[in-house]
């Protein structure tokens, strides 16, 4: 076992093969008892599938990624109980949120004790802003409470990007492998096995999630806010990291708070955009609607998985524009990023606005 380990932590992106193929055993299996106990979603107003779909895929995900981390990670499970308590604790709030649509307050606790176990009780956490407006070390009150603050933006963020094929499942793939590959090159081993573990669990519900007919499957709030709370890990890892001089100096990021900003762009400015959008107009923020930039890009006739594809190319744009800004002032990085995603959603409004004009002149 010792000798299986330290193979995965010479070649941790081996693990990707490993994930991948216990989540492509147990998806069948999923997939049977979700049909089994009705746990599927009904073609409604808001959706555009067809028939019964099994809507817990999300359990899936963690189970390859559990397996996966605890046989290449065994040595400091222990370490991580707090972590992965936390992550149950999510899962299990999605899970219930699938079934019967708890109310948004009683989701919110939930993240909140999720929250609780990763940045308190685990001290996973943020405690430096990096030069910041100026700002480096912060007292710890205010650590827990922007700490905990980005945890349920990213969280909830994950949770409302979550609407068409391949979207959420397509992000989560890019992000896991930034993080994977950059906790591989800093030497943070056990980091990088878990996103390569997430890399390889999230290809196998991309491929029952898009190209799936009668084995589709959604991921569901529980996969949704499990993603959400591992992005917290990894950011949050990065971050601190990057602000203790724990990676080779060829690696550093000193706009490291502003480079993870970037590299989630387009799931933050998506969500904050659709809330101040819903706060403006007098409605609650977590009010569901079809003013997401997925549902603006589906009004040109695309189909869902292209929709993703544009969107998971935009990210893929920002996530080299974070390599090239690494080391800007973290607020010259944060207001190129801003300024570029208002440009580009003004873009699409005019473009949208084009298309309804010529569709109501037909």
């Amino acid at each position: 076992m010792n000798q299986i380990v330290q193979f995965s932590h010479n070649y941790p992106f081996l693990v990707v093969l490993v994930s991948l193929t216990i989540g492509y055993l147990f998806m069948p299996v999923v997939i049977k008892i979700a049909k089994s106990y009705n746990f599927v979603v009904s073609p409604n107003k808001r959706t555009s599938h067809n028939g019964n779909v099994p809507n817990i895929g999300g359990l899936n995900i963690f189970i390859s990624f559990l397996i996966t981390v605890f046989l290449f990670s065994y040595e400091i499970i222990a370490s991580l109980q707090f972590v992965l308590m936390g992550l149950f604790v999510i899962l299990i709030i999605g899970f219930i949120d699938d079934l019967i649509n708890i109310k948004a307050s009683t989701k919110l606790l939930g993240e909140l004790v999720s929250g609780f176990f990763l940045i308190v009780i685990a001290d996973i956490r943020l405690s430096n802003l990096h030069g910041f407006l100026g700002i480096y070390e912060i007292p710890i009150l205010l650590s827990y409470a922007l700490s905990f603050f980005v945890f349920i933006v990213v969280v909830n963020a994950m949770n409302l990007i979550d609407g068409i094929d391949g979207l959420a499942s397509g992000l989560g793939i890019l992000y896991s492998l930034f993080f994977a590959i950059y906790f591989q090159f800093t030497n943070h081993l056990y980091l990088s096995i878990a996103a390569y573990t997430m890399v390889g669990s999230l290809i196998v519900f991309f491929i029952y999630n898009v190209f799936g007919s009668k084995s589709k499957i959604f991921m569901g709030d529980s996969g949704s806010l499990l993603l959400g709370y591992l992005f917290n890990v990894f950011v949050f890892s990065f971050c601190e990291m990057n602000a203790n001089g724990d990676v080779p100096e060829t690696y550093k990021m000193n706009a490291a708070p502003a480079v993870a900003f970037t590299i989630l762009i387009v799931l933050l400015f998506d969500t904050l955009r659709v809330m101040g959008t819903r706060i403006k107009k007098g409605y609650s923020p977590f009010k569901a609607d079809k003013n997401h930039l997925h549902h603006l890009l589906l009004l040109f006739g695309l189909k869902h998985r292209q929709v993703s594809f544009i969107l998971m190319s935009v990210s893929v744009f920002f996530i080299a524009l974070a390599l090239i800004g690494r080391n800007f002032p973290n607020e010259v990085l944060v207001a190129l990023v801003f300024v570029l995603c208002v440009i580009l959603t003004k873009i699409l409004w005019i473009l949208v606005g084009k298309k309804k004009a010529e569709s109501l002149d037909k």
